[in-house]
Formats: C-alpha cells, structure tokens, sequence
C-alpha cells in the first residue's frame, strides 16, 4: 500500500491557487481511478483507491498548508506503513512554472507544508514531487496564494496531468524509473 499526499489549502477561498497544485494532482488521480475524495479521516480528505493495480491512499489534509504533517503521520501509523510508501506532492516556487522534480528524499527547501511534515515524521527520507509555479514576482506567500493567469493555466492543468503520471510510474517502477522519465522537460 502507498500514501500519497497532495498538499494545500483547504476552502473555496484558495481553491486555484498555485499553493494548491498537490491538490489538484489527488484530485486528478481520484477522477483516474474513480475514487470518491468526500470522506474525511485523518483531519484530511481521504480515498482508498487501485492505481497502477496497488492499492494506494489518497489523502488531502484539510488543515492549512504549513500544518500537513498531523494528516501525513496519522495515517501512515494507520496503515502501518514505511517511509519508502510515502509521495507528498507539493508546489516549488523556485522551479519554473510546469516543471517537476521528482526525489526520493532531501529537505524541505523552504516550504513550510514540506517542513511541518519532516517535523512530524523525525525523517527526510520520503519521496517527494514537486510542481513548479515559478518564482515569485513581489511577496512569495502572496505569490502562492495567487491563481494563475490564464496563459498560465493551461501550462499549469498539464503539469498537474504529467504529475499525475509520474505518480503513476512512481507506484509502477519506482523512484529512479519516475526520475529518469519525468525530471525533464516534456517532450525530450
């Protein structure tokens, strides 16, 4: 079994925002696999799900993005589970925007819902996704508290769509697999 972790903020309020792509990633892979993301265990919105013929956990915490790691550790010790069967996908202000970077660990790199998690879980050592939403342009957390413009959707709707993929081929393959294919640009 897999826990894969989408993070944002919940509400209609941030609902498109660029802190939000982690969520719209669970949301894609939900619609994939028809899984029903109404129900709420583990202070976060919750599916058991069949992707890539394992059976994974789709999990949307509903606190706020810098205080994820609760949800995450909740349900991990739930299912008893390793940190090698944990995805958190989350926003990267410094990639640009559309690019992923896939890791099988390493640090939080500024992101405080990445960070609360690290707290949370007293390791590094979980693989994560990251979806660039570009730099900022004037205040960061005004930054990813903004929507995208309308250029910029289209490029950020398929990302979420490529991550959606690499999740996929994470569960599949494996982290170096999903490294190696979806670390780059697309098209290449």
């Amino acid at each position: 079994m897999k826990l894969i972790v989408g993070l944002g903020n919940p509400g209609t309020k941030h609902a498109g925002t660029r802190h939000n792509v982690g969520f719209r990633v669970i949301d894609e892979l939900a619609r994939r696999c028809q899984a029903d993301l109404s129900q709420e265990k583990f202070h976060a919105w919750f599916a058991r799900a069949t992707v890539a013929e394992q059976e994974v956990i789709l999990l949307k915490p509903t606190t706020f993005m810098n205080r994820s790691g609760p949800a995450v550790l909740a349900a991990g010790r739930f299912y008893r589970l390793e940190l090698g069967d944990l995805l958190v996908i989350s926003d990267d202000l410094a990639l640009p925007l559309g690019k992923l970077r896939l890791r099988g660990q390493g640090g939080a790199g500024g992101h405080n819902g990445l960070q609360d998690i690290i707290d949370r879980l007293g390791s590094e050592v979980f693989a994560r996704l990251r979806i660039g939403i570009d730099p900022p342009i004037g205040d960061p957390v005004g930054w990813v508290l903004s929507r995208f413009s309308e250029a910029e959707e289209s490029v950020a709707a398929a990302a979420c769509c490529r991550a959606a993929d690499a999740v996929e081929c994470w569960i599949e393959r494996g982290t170096e697999c999903a490294m190696n294919r979806y670390n780059v640009e697309p098209g290449r």
